[in-house]
């Protein structure tokens, strides 16, 4: 093998769909192919990619420019799971988009946090991929800075695809972008977007032109494989969802309202009364 197919390998070859020592693993285990020595390995590892690039209606290589927002008390999990899939787009710069300048950490409202790549300061004007997740108070600081609120404006005015998961759609209603939108948001926000001028959708996934949104938290996956499909093409969003092993199985029914006892449901929405008391306050000042 030349030199510059190994170092292809070696450094992004295989992505999005395996690392070599993730494939070989999986071969020994299940009897596939992967070769008597390491030449061969990458080898018949270089050739199953440029197998992957001839299958029909799979886009392999883009340069989208993605920009995520990250903000303190924001719900990790809306954030990281998009990620993920958008980080699996060979080619796609995923920028971790933060109002500080010194990129400090930026704290989830689990508890950890995480490293931001980038400032609004420096981020590309014209993005491929604007990205919001939601939270709680955290939330609701976003949709009353008006900082934050002018570059979600500004950066979704020329963006190809504005999107969001969970309360993140309320920043995007902050912004006066889901004005005349179909729309969806976590179960406890959803009946909030008619005051962000939106239609509310009771769905995982909502696509009105170039708004996506998605619901709660776990959402964010079938959200970020809805919008691999509609850039990069079904099979290409299909190889990523094998690479992931997305195929849910949840061991309890109680993912919605309607799926849950209502002893559960009701207090469990009363528990978010704070948080939506501060998020239709705050849409009295939003963008129109």
């Amino acid at each position: 093998m030349n030199t510059t197919r190994r170092n292809l390998l070696g450094l992004a070859g295989l992505a999005p769909f395996v690392t070599l020592a993730a494939y070989m693993q999986r071969a020994e285990a299940e009897g596939y192919r992967f070769g008597n020595s390491e030449e061969e390995a990458y080898e018949l590892a270089y050739k199953a990619h440029e197998n992957l690039m001839t299958y029909p209606g799979l886009n392999m290589h883009g340069a989208e420019e993605i920009a995520m927002l990250c903000y303190d008390g924001m719900t990790m999990l809306d954030l990281v799971g998009p990620q993920y899939f958008f980080a699996s787009m060979m080619g796609a710069k995923v920028h971790l988009v933060t109002k500080d300048p010194t990129l400090a950490p930026i704290m989830g409202d689990t508890g950890f946090a995480i490293v931001p790549t980038l400032s609004v300061d420096d981020c590309p004007e014209d993005l491929d991929i604007l990205f919001v997740p939601g939270g709680t108070m955290g939330t609701v600081r976003v949709m009353e800075d008006t900082d934050w609120i002018d570059f979600v404006a500004d950066r979704g005015a020329r963006a190809k695809h504005v999107t969001s998961v969970c309360t993140g759609s309320l920043i995007l209603g902050q912004a006066g972008l889901l004005d005349g939108k179909r729309a969806t948001s976590h179960w406890a926000t959803r009946h909030l977007l008619p005051e962000f001028g939106a239609t509310e959708v009771n769905a995982r996934v909502v696509r009105d032109g170039n708004v996506t949104t998605g619901a709660g938290v776990s959402a964010g996956l079938d959200f970020a494989l809805a919008l691999l499909a509609q850039i990069r093409g079904e099979p290409y969003a299909k190889a990523i969802q094998l690479q992931a092993e997305y195929a849910p199985e949840p061991p309890l029914a109680a993912g919605t309202p309607e799926t849950i006892d209502p002893e559960l449901s009701d207090p469990m929405h009363e528990m978010f009364a704070t948080a939506l008391f501060a998020m239709k306050e705050a849409s009295k000042n939003r963008r129109t």
